[in-house]
């Protein structure tokens, strides 16, 4: 009996859609936490909210942070180019959380690079992004602990100006 309770929760968890997984090769990068995916389209990165490219005198860091709009520009430049390099043209894992779309139908995912490494963790420990607090998730508490870290050293978007 309690070996078919086993198989019963084991079965019940890869029917979850955080169990899921999906493949695709990044096509385009829209800005530091959208990404287009072959087969998927616009992925927005999961857990991270990272400044735009354009309009930076408006970016919502701005507001929060109060970080200067030229060092926004300047931040989202080298996650722009780091992305570039890292993740463009290459074959990711999409992951997904219990929530799959956000209210722009954008795909919710945790992107995993080839080399095994998560996209969103990345990001938050280089400083380029910082958690989206607006919802839960179930990787937030970690996501916190890594935006805090990289205050503390002082990297990205908490570099001192």
């Amino acid at each position: 009996m309690r070996s078919l309770l086993h198989l019963w929760l084991a079965l019940l968890l890869l029917a979850t859609p955080a169990a899921a997984a999906t493949y695709g090769k990044v096509t385009w990068i829209y800005d530091g936490d959208t990404l287009k995916v072959a087969g998927v389209g616009k992925v927005r990165l999961l857990g991270i909210d990272a400044p735009e490219h354009e309009d930076s005198d408006r970016d919502r860091f701005y507001r929060r942070w109060g970080i200067a709009p030229a060092r926004l520009r300047r931040i989202a430049t080298e996650n722009l180019r780091f992305q570039i390099r890292t993740v463009k043209g290459k074959i990711v894992t999409l992951r997904f959380d219990r929530e799959m779309r956000d209210r722009y139908g954008r795909t919710l995912a945790y992107v995993f690079l080839p080399d095994g490494r998560m996209l969103n963790r990345v990001l938050l420990q280089k400083g380029y992004a910082s958690v989206f607090r607006r919802f839960e998730f179930a990787r937030k508490q970690e996501f916190l602990r890594l935006e805090q870290n990289a205050r503390q050293r002082g990297v990205g978007l908490w570099a001192r100006p």
